[in-house]
């Protein structure tokens, strides 16, 4: 009966030393949704997001010949809607060049306020951009269905919307560098990419030169407040791949 014993007790734990390999194993082995997703050379996609925008004016101190200063501002960040399409082209297991052509529809709410009398001005300014983005990716190992990134990249962008002859008009181009971050989602069908991009613009998009306010000084005043505007932006995009 000992040795009967004995050896129940030794089959038992040599079950119990092997379970827990295999619970680890179980847990480890997940299943990896698309599992040659990363080895195409190239693959096609489209986006959706939100963006918020804002103006740095940069003023000069010019005061009018009725003794005005005026102080121009845009108080926040104004959001917006965009779309995209993409083209992901591989470059070795890590880095890859993304080339996402879309639209951007926003507008910036502008406040002039004058420093003396406290005279205060408003102006809506909508734009709809062309964007060529053009982003370097680098990312991550793939950790289960998951694969972090970060990128960086310039974005030509143009402005289609019609101008119209108020306070402070913008130029019809920019451009932009960018940096961003996001992650990789393997799902069954499909990958979902969740990504943050912040744009800084390098030209002065403020349109000085007015001729269609020569006859108009009391408008033109406010650009001539101006020493030059730049633009920046936060985008927050879901790529569908």
């Amino acid at each position: 009966m000992k040795r009967f014993l004995k050896v129940v007790i030794l089959v038992l734990l040599a079950g119990l030393s092997g379970a827990e390999p295999l619970a680890a194993r179980t847990f480890n082995d997940k299943v990896h949704n698309l599992p040659y997703a990363d080895n195409r050379r190239w693959h096609l996609g489209f986006s959706i997001g939100a963006y918020a925008s804002d103006l740095r004016l940069t003023h000069n101190g010019y005061i009018t010949p009725e003794g005005e200063e005026w102080r121009i501002d845009q108080p926040d960040y104004q959001p917006g809607f965009c779309v995209n399409g993409l083209f992901d082209l591989r470059l070795n297991s890590y880095f890859s060049l993304r080339i996402s052509p879309g639209m951007y529809f926003g507008s910036r709410d502008i406040s002039m306020k004058e420093v003396n009398s406290d005279a205060r001005e408003r102006q809506n300014i909508k734009s709809t951009f062309v964007v060529l983005p053009l982003d370097l990716k680098f990312a991550a190992q793939r950790y289960r269905n998951s694969r972090p990134y970060i990128l960086t990249g310039v974005m030509p962008a143009f402005d289609v919307s019609k101008k119209r002859s108020d306070f402070l008009r913008m130029n019809t181009t920019d451009f932009y560098v960018s940096v961003g971050f996001g992650c990789d989602f393997y799902l069954p069908y499909f990958k979902l990419n969740p990504e943050i991009k912040f744009c800084f613009g390098l030209s002065d998009v403020l349109a000085h030169d007015r001729p269609d306010l020569v006859d108009d000084p009391q408008k033109f005043k406010f650009t001539q407040s101006l020493t030059k505007a730049t633009s920046k932006m936060v985008v927050l995009t879901f790529y569908f791949e």
